[in-house]
């Protein structure tokens, strides 16, 4: 099952908490972040944010991610290997399925993979403290 989106946290107002300087192209990093629920990478980011303010810099949207992430608010995930991307932290415990052929990622949640993962642990004589499960998956072609 899919998760539903959850609001976004305030990361303007914790970076000041944090005595972070709110410049305008660090608001509007901010501003993309809070308005898209995607898992975007870096240059995605950047792209998105030159496009509204060309003075931008990748290395401002690196240093945001990198302080948003040292502050809890967001989770860095490189999918396959691949670049990292980001999501907001406080959406809830939940699993991701990655389109393999077009990079889109599905957050879900199962409680009967939630419920297996803890009947197999303790199986094997463990208490799960935290997993992360990604499944790779392509679209099923009919015919």
């Amino acid at each position: 099952m899919t998760i539903p989106d959850s609001p976004l946290p305030d990361y303007e107002t914790l970076l000041r908490a944090s005595g972070v300087r709110i410049t305008r192209p660090r608001r509007t990093i901010l501003k993309i972040l809070g308005e898209h629920g995607d898992h975007p990478d870096a240059l995605e980011i950047f792209r998105r944010a030159s496009a509204i303010d060309p003075s931008i810099s990748l290395s401002t949207v690196y240093r945001t991610m990198r302080l948003l992430e040292e502050k809890g608010a967001i989770h860095r995930h490189a999918f396959g290997g691949g670049p990292s991307r980001f999501e907001q932290a406080d959406s809830g415990h939940h699993d991701h399925l990655i389109d393999m052929d077009t990079g889109a990622v599905v957050e879900f949640r199962s409680e009967a993979i939630e419920a297996l993962q803890d009947e197999i642990a303790r199986e094997l004589g463990y208490e799960i403290v935290f997993h992360r499960l990604e499944l790779y998956a392509r679209q099923r072609r009919e015919g």
